[in-house]
């Protein structure tokens, strides 16, 4: 189920799903680790004998954020139990609570007595075992744990002045009733069950594969009237610490919190002025909303996770929930050119110490910079040693560095990145080539699929030899200024020579070079082509890239009333379709926007650029109500496929829009 209100510090992340139940809780690194691991957790309500979870059936849902924040505004209601539930939440911008606020009225034409109930499937340290959980009186808490993390969990109830702070307000303080117990074994369902009659166990404490579930004591809330809870999660790496964070909410109110955050990250996406030009309002607040969501998925030790959404476990046993070097480069590009130098610079930094002492980045990292699993082998098909790398990623960090070193000159940032991260992945771009073409050597491609040398591969490595001269040149380094130049143009010979097809008109997505020297073209079209003018190694009114991207627009195209770009022809992940001339595979959001950006790119009047509305406007008509994009959709439905959020999908939204912005004044300019 899609992820649809992320909320984050950089170090603790929790994901809502589109019913609004709780599925992740990543701490202390985004991405890193998942102590429920996307299990359901519910919120419920019971009222009058009465009892609704809030994931189930028969609920009206409104998930939204508030404008140009990471808080959320929600707002359930339900005809048959006659009550109506206005939520915020927050995870506060710089220490590791989450604050939950739900605003229950009774819509009911009598007085009715009102209970809440948090369940929470535990999973710390991303595994069942070895948990424990317990309710301490002295606190009125819960508190899971296991190794060095402890999860404390508090609330208080009241009136609307509920949250805050302790010496001013009048409020019932503390866990009402809780219950701890087991799951997953011998057959045990968990304490959610427990709480369905309206009534929790009072077990003080569990151990090993364990749940717990809280509740709180509205009272009678009469007609029309209104109750407030406040329930809390404090994240630290010892009781100790969770206890005092417990205590600051309890003391200053959670409401303190609530507004703190709120102004936080209002402030934080709004200081960063763009002149849009003519773009609807709808597609600025998406880039907003897609600024922040990119954030929620950014770790403070430099990792861009690709996604956070913990339900691809059960697909593959495995996560997105890594650093994708390539994924990185390109979204901290899009921040860099929206201001956010010092997030990037944490990225680049993160390159730089796992980077291989052969000067090439490996397939995936943790968020804590070990190497991350992979399908990717040490062989290629004829059984000898190969690199199991996407020299992609390698080549886009440098090109993604110089890009942040053209837009804020920081030298002494740059400096200590030059040798090891610059210099080394040069080094290793211009030997790793093949010996007949001369291009790069094959390497598996962005997809993550085959292998084989690589339109988007060669001309990212194109791109990244291209920084790498520029940056030898501005550090004085004129002979590695001009072995790297000399490279990135043999490089371009060369791809005019090998991957263009006069039969087709147009760029190959690949070639294969046999052992014997013998080159095979693919022939599939596929959307990563546009890299050949994306990262400059062609003009994108040439005419080899206008009959390239002409092709690609037109076979792409997804012929239902979806609409929308898919990335090549017969698109076999997730696939929905075998009808492959209607649809090749299903629309990605990030295909789309490079078609988008192509139309933007190749713009000579603004009448031109407006060709590029119906995309954008394509991407915000298919993101979740509050903002969220997915990887792909299902080209029938409209539903997300795949993981959600994807952070990918929202940097290529915002490169789109910048983009867009700053070729509108520069047209402009020109045509006044």
């Amino acid at each position: 189920m899609p992820r649809d209100l992320p909320l984050a510090n950089g170090h603790l992340l929790i994901n809502f799903d589109t019913r609004y139940n709780l599925r992740d809780i990543y701490w202390p690194h985004i991405g890193s680790r998942n102590h429920t691991q996307g299990h359901m957790n519910r919120t419920g309500i019971w009222v009058d004998g009465k009892f609704a979870w809030i994931g189930d059936d028969g609920w009206q849902r409104d998930l939204h954020y508030h404008d140009d924040s990471l808080t959320t505004e929600v707002v359930l209601s339900h005809d048959g139990l006659q009550l109506t539930i206005t939520c915020t939440d927050v995870v506060d911008f710089d220490r590791d609570i989450l604050i939950r606020c739900l605003h229950v009225t009774n819509d009911a034409d009598h007085p009715r007595e009102v209970r809440l109930f948090f369940h929470y499937d535990w999973h710390i340290g991303e595994s069942e075992g070895a948990n424990t959980v317990c309710y301490r009186p002295d606190l009125k808490t819960l508190i899971a744990y296991k190794d060095r993390c402890t999860i404390m969990l508090g609330g208080l109830v009241g009136d609307s002045a509920a949250g805050a702070p302790q010496e001013s307000r009048h409020a019932d303080e503390g866990i009402h009733s809780w219950a701890t117990g087991y799951k997953e074994v011998n057959g045990q369902q968990g304490t959610w069950v427990d709480a369905e009659d309206g009534v929790l166990g009072g077990n003080p404490i569990a151990q090993g594969s364990v749940d717990s579930c809280c509740s709180f004591s509205l009272g009678q809330v009469a007609f029309g009237g209104s109750r407030t809870c406040y329930h809390w999660l404090a994240i630290a790496d010892s009781f100790f610490n969770a206890r005092k964070l417990h205590l600051m909410v309890m003391k200053r109110g959670p409401d303190s919190f609530i507004n703190r955050t709120h102004n936080y990250w209002h402030l934080w996406v709004t200081n960063k002025p763009l002149e849009f030009g003519d773009l609807p309002q709808p597609l600025v607040d998406l880039y907003k909303r897609s600024l922040l969501i990119i954030r929620t998925q950014v770790d403070n030790d430099g990792a861009v996770i690709a996604a956070t959404d913990g339900d691809v476990w059960a697909f593959s046993r495995d996560t997105y929930a890594y650093m994708w070097p390539r994924d990185g480069a390109l979204v901290a590009n899009a921040l860099s050119h929206s201001g956010y130098s010092d997030i990037t610079s944490a990225f680049f930094h993160f390159c730089a110490r796992v980077m291989t002492e052969d000067g090439y980045l490996l397939h995936k990292y943790t968020p804590e910079g070990a190497v991350g699993s992979s399908w990717q082998p040490w062989t290629d098909e004829h059984g000898q040693f190969t690199l199991p790398i996407q020299e992609d990623e390698t080549a886009l960090v440098v090109y993604a560095l110089w890009q942040h070193y053209t837009l804020f000159h920081e030298v002494e940032f740059v400096r200590p990145l030059y040798r090891p991260l610059v210099k080394a992945a040069a080094e290793f771009m211009v030997s790793f080539r093949d010996t007949i073409t001369k291009l790069p050597a094959a390497s598996w491609d962005l997809w993550e699929e085959r292998r084989g040398v690589h339109a988007y591969s060669v001309a990212a490595v194109y791109a990244g030899l291209t920084a790498a001269a520029n940056f030898a040149r501005v550090f004085g380094d004129t002979d590695l200024e001009e072995k790297y130049a000399r490279a990135a143009e043999e490089i371009k010979d060369a791809t005019r020579q090998y991957l263009w097809s006069d039969s087709a008109g147009r760029f190959l997505r690949r070639i294969t070079v046999q052992p014997d020297g013998t080159i095979v073209p693919d022939m599939t079209i596929d959307a990563s082509v546009n890299a050949l003018y994306a990262f400059g190694m062609f003009s994108p009114t040439s005419q080899e890239i206008r009959q390239t991207m002409e092709a690609v627009e037109q076979r792409l195209t997804i012929k239902t009333a979806v609409g929308g770009v898919a990335r090549y022809e017969n698109d076999y992940y997730h696939q929905v379709s075998h009808d492959i001339a209607s649809v090749p595979g299903n629309p990605w959001f990030i295909c789309s926007c490079w078609i988008a950006e192509y139309h933007i790119a190749k713009a000579t009047t603004v009448n031109e650029l407006h060709a590029a509305l119906p995309l954008l406007e394509w991407v915000r008509a298919r993101a979740l109500p509050s903002g969220v994009l997915a990887e792909q959709i299902d080209p029938y439905s409209d539903a997300p496929l795949s993981v959600s959020p994807l952070t990918w999908s929202h940097a290529e939204y915002v490169s789109a829009i910048r983009w867009y912005a700053g070729k509108y004044h520069r047209l402009t300019a020109i045509q006044s």
